[in-house]
């Protein structure tokens, strides 16, 4: 049985070998990112019976390497690189290289003997680069709205008095004409009331009254061109953002129909076509862990219990471990749940009732919610909430 290492770069990967005696049958050698280092690789590693190989998923830089081994039909196992990290303090390594990561991951395949990780479906992968454009795009609008906040607060503060969201479709349109309040000052009432922002609904007498005669006085001072062309450009982006977010929400709805488990979570209350794409693009199927305590520790809703000696505290913080990014998207969705879903109410409310804080039960819930993913995932079946006896169903 052969262990090869490879610690991944971006344009370089170090691989080396050793076998079951831990004896080095491959020193260190660098391959690079491209088709000329991928053949003298597949040369280096020769056959791909009882050989395994494990490699860090560092960043994005991993994936073609992956596939490429996959398709040559070597098994594969992906490591975490802090487990790769807490492995190389155990023998209070002093130097760091990428010849001596590549030999120690080598070492660590061959005593912990990790699983062989299995390639996500094309439907999955689909799914996870789609739900996370859709956040970075959200998160985008969310600045150029903060900015557009900063301006308008410089150009015409009472503008947020008239309109009160800035990246609506009124906002936006009326700014991208009237960028501050000197511009409102030229501009004949009928102009602004008859101006469409929707392509149906016109701004109207009463607001284009009410924002010229809040711009004749307004104790905004910045009027310049700069000021006026940040706000136009904003106002530009605010639109074509909001354009991009309607088409990938429609693209995630249509990729979750296709895929069984995915429907089968929005049966769940308080869980959406978005946030049932965030958990399938995150985990795959929920039902490849072992159980749902499982999935929660690889969620990372647990506790991080330190106890020792004398000290045994009560409580314990959420541990930092865990899928992050997925415990921060179900949040809101168990917020949602806690109010829609009776099972899930009832339980919330059952812990409130016994004393728990409300962050504290609301954690307790999420990790209840994912009980539910997981048993819909095993099941292969839609949500059917067993209530207590004691708990009213909603009127």
């Amino acid at each position: 049985m052969r262990f090869v290492g490879i610690d991944i770069g971006k344009e370089k990967h170090a691989v080396a070998a050793i076998d079951e005696s831990r004896t080095v049958v491959l020193k260190a050698t660098t391959v690079t990112e491209d088709a000329t280092g991928y053949a003298k690789l597949r040369e280096l590693l020769s056959d791909h019976a009882d050989t395994l190989v494990a490699m860090e998923a560092t960043g994005h830089y991993w994936q073609n390497l992956f596939a490429f081994l996959v398709s040559e039909g070597f098994a594969i196992a992906l490591l975490n690189p802090l487990r790769t990290r807490r492995y190389a303090e155990e023998d209070l390594v002093r130097a760091k290289t990428d010849a001596i990561d590549a030999l120690m991951i080598a070492r660590m395949a061959e005593e912990k003997r990790p699983a062989v990780t299995q390639l996500s479906d094309v439907a999955v992968r689909e799914l996870r680069e789609l739900v996370r454009l859709r956040d970075r795009w959200v998160q985008e609008l969310g600045d150029r709205v903060r900015q557009l906040h900063r301006l308008v607060d410089l150009g015409f503060p009472e503008f947020t008095r008239h309109v009160k969201d800035l990246d609506s479709a009124l906002a936006t349109t009326i700014l991208a004409e009237y960028p501050t309040a000197a511009a409102f000052k030229r501009v004949r009432p009928g102009v602004l009331a008859n101006m469409r922002y929707d392509g149906r609904h016109a701004v109207g007498r009463a607001l284009a009254k009410d924002l010229i005669v809040a711009a004749k006085c307004s104790v905004g001072a910045h009027h310049s061109e700069a000021y006026q062309l940040q706000v136009r450009t904003l106002c530009e982006d605010i639109v074509t953002l909001r354009k991009r977010l309607r088409r990938i929400e429609g693209e995630i709805e249509r990729s979750l129909e296709t895929h069984e488990i995915g429907k089968l979570l929005t049966t769940i209350d308080g869980i959406g076509p978005h946030s049932a794409a965030r958990i399938i693009g995150e985990l795959g199927d929920p039902a490849h862990f072992k159980s749902a305590a499982a999935l929660a520790s690889h969620v990372g809703v647990v506790p991080a219990t330190k106890q020792s000696g004398k000290r045994q505290p009560l409580r314990a913080p959420l541990s930092s471990l865990g899928n992050a990014r997925l415990r921060k998207a179900l949040w809101m969705p168990t917020l949602v749940a806690v109010r829609r879903n009776p099972w899930l109410r009832a339980f919330y409310e059952g812990l409130r009732a016994r004393g728990k804080a409300p962050k504290i039960a609301l954690i307790a819930a999420m990790r209840k919610l994912l009980t539910a993913v997981y048993s819909v995932a095993k099941r292969r079946q839609p949500f059917v909430p067993k209530l207590p006896d004691h708990a009213a169903m909603p009127a």
